[in-house]
């Protein structure tokens, strides 16, 4: 199935869902900062695997711990329903185990 070209509405309407990203220059945006270079590559290399399954790739950088992830579709010359399923994605891989908010604890997991 190709790629559907989002309009400005439902890119807003998308993106109050979507967890951690902004648009910046006309692309999803997000940055992610791990504990250290080898969780941010094993993330990376994670999402690379879903990115080729998907056909459809992010333009990103990592410098150590720093990941900065931008999802546009070049096809559709926008952002279409592809960039919001691998943000998705993106965040259930950096993020595996959101916190549990027990009471007392004031921490997550």
């Amino acid at each position: 199935m190709p790629a559907k070209k989002l309009s400005e509405a439902e890119i807003k309407t998308l993106l109050s869902k979507a967890k951690g990203w902004s648009l910046v220059n006309g692309k999803l945006h997000r940055e992610f900062a791990c504990k250290d270079f080898v969780t941010a590559f094993g993330n990376m290399t994670r999402v690379a695997l879903v990115a080729e399954a998907m056909n459809h790739h992010p333009e990103w950088s990592n410098v150590w711990n720093k990941v900065v992830i931008d999802l546009n579709t070049h096809s559709v010359k926008g952002i279409s329903d592809f960039d919001f399923v691998l943000a998705e994605k993106i965040n259930e891989i950096f993020e595996p185990f959101p916190p549990l908010g027990l009471p007392g604890s004031g921490k997550g997991q």
